[in-house]
């Protein structure tokens, strides 16, 4: 984990303020750093500029208060939202993410780029689409 940490990957300020405990177990951890170490910093490396995560870990009850899908891979450790800090950059990091060919399991293209959500988990299915 050379460009990312625990803590930006499971802070969250919907939390904070609902005091919601978003504590991490070992395995979420182990699962974050999965997500660092195969997609995240090979990305930030290849992009040389900072990337912002939005979003990270959510435990259950974070990812009810924010709306999140059920089943949602924030809640096993395996996914974040980031951002390179525009729609404009976030197209081309995307872009920068699908020419890298890394071992993502989804990169969705978030609402126009206003951000990206990046998972890795067991099943690597590279899947690249777009939610409006």
């Amino acid at each position: 984990m050379e460009y990312f940490t625990i803590e930006e990957l499971t802070r969250s300020t919907t939390a904070r303020l609902r005091n919601i405990d978003n504590t991490p177990s070992q395995q979420v951890i182990e699962n974050l750093t999965a997500l660092v170490d195969n997609v995240l910093d090979p990305l930030r490396e290849a992009w040389r500029k900072p990337i912002r995560v939005n979003s990270g870990y959510r435990c259950q009850a974070l990812n009810k208060a924010v709306g999140g899908v059920p089943a949602s891979q924030h809640m096993r450790g395996e996914a974040a939202d980031i951002t390179a800090g525009s729609r404009d950059a976030n197209r081309q990091l995307y872009s920068l993410l699908r020419g890298l060919n890394l071992p993502v399991d989804q990169a969705i293209n978030e609402h126009d780029f206003q951000w990206i959500h990046v998972s890795y988990g067991p099943r690597h299915r590279r899947h690249y689409f777009a939610i409006r």
